[in-house]
């Protein structure tokens, strides 16, 4: 059994660590709330604007088309990893990289993939695989709509100069605080959705059609990215707090479980030396 100054560092450290991952619990709750107003706040938003697209965009003519809808032979793909800048926040970080790995091996095999690193922790750990486009790891520093929406723009001129032939996104959708589901979605090129021709023909477009999806298009694809992060930021602190929840709670019971082995220790110590003094003194009587 350890001695009692052993013991008594263990429990000091377990302490100190419990006091950490606590203060790191309630800092993640307060962030978590923002986080998931704002993009409660903005999906149904951004999920209109997605299917109004995909609605006009499916009344069109092939040669009508926009540049964001061209279909080609899929080569070079463009996989943008939503991750963190901070670990501490369970398989957050590890089920993206897992998923974009899979992405490579299994459903772009043969294919040329890269990556768009957006967060600190993915950039890391893909950089030794992957060839990286470009490190964003410094967009959670100030997270804007502006922000994001350069980061869209570089990836939209980069399918229509041709560099890729399709660009995925790979984040962590927000359920709620405890559950965080990794999404694979298709950014470039869009795929209008069939079968919507008829729903549209009572409508008026002014000035056109056409012209209307151009002007849509370039905001609707960077709302969605703006989404994409939104949801990976505030799926980011749900994770973290559930795990400090559970850091937490198991330093405070090995806490527990060291000041009982602390206890016993002590006990029996104190036991071995009351048997001495009562050795000692009956020696002295005989």
């Amino acid at each position: 059994m350890a001695n009692l100054k052993e013991i008594r560092n263990r429990i000091t450290s377990v302490s100190s660590t419990m006091q950490i991952t606590s203060a790191m619990k309630m800092v993640s709750a307060a962030k978590l709330k923002k986080a998931q107003d704002a993009i409660t706040a903005m999906r149904p938003y951004a999920d209109k604007l997605t299917e109004l697209l995909q609605s006009l965009s499916a009344t069109l003519d092939a040669d009508s088309g926009s540049k964001y809808s061209s279909q080609r032979e899929v080569n070079k793909v463009l996989v943008v990893a939503i991750t963190s800048n901070k670990g501490l926040c369970g398989a957050f970080n590890t089920n993206v990289i897992k998923e974009t790995i899979r992405l490579s091996k299994d459903d772009y095999a043969g294919k040329d993939v890269s990556v768009v690193a957006i967060g600190k922790k993915g950039n890391d750990v893909l950089s030794k695989s992957f060839n990286i486009v470009s490190n964003n790891s410094s967009l959670f520093d100030d997270l804007t709509f502006d922000n994001v929406a350069a980061i869209a723009e570089m990836l939209m001129d980069k399918f229509v100069e041709g560099e890729f032939d399709k660009i995925v996104l790979v984040y962590n959708k927000f359920k709620n605080a405890a559950t965080q589901i990794v999404m694979t979605e298709q950014f470039l090129p869009i795929v209008p959705v069939e079968g919507e021709s008829s729903n549209n023909s009572d409508y008026v477009f002014e000035p056109s059609k056409v012209k209307i999806v151009e002007q849509l298009i370039p905001k609707s694809l960077k709302t969605q990215l703006f989404k994409g992060v939104r949801d990976s930021f505030a799926s980011e602190h749900g994770a973290r707090m559930t795990a400090m929840h559970k850091a937490t709670d198991n330093a405070t019971e090995l806490r527990d479980q060291l000041k009982l082995t602390y206890n016993k220790a002590r006990q029996a110590a104190i036991t071995n030396e009351i048997l001495e003094i009562v050795g000692g003194a009956e020696a002295l009587n005989n």
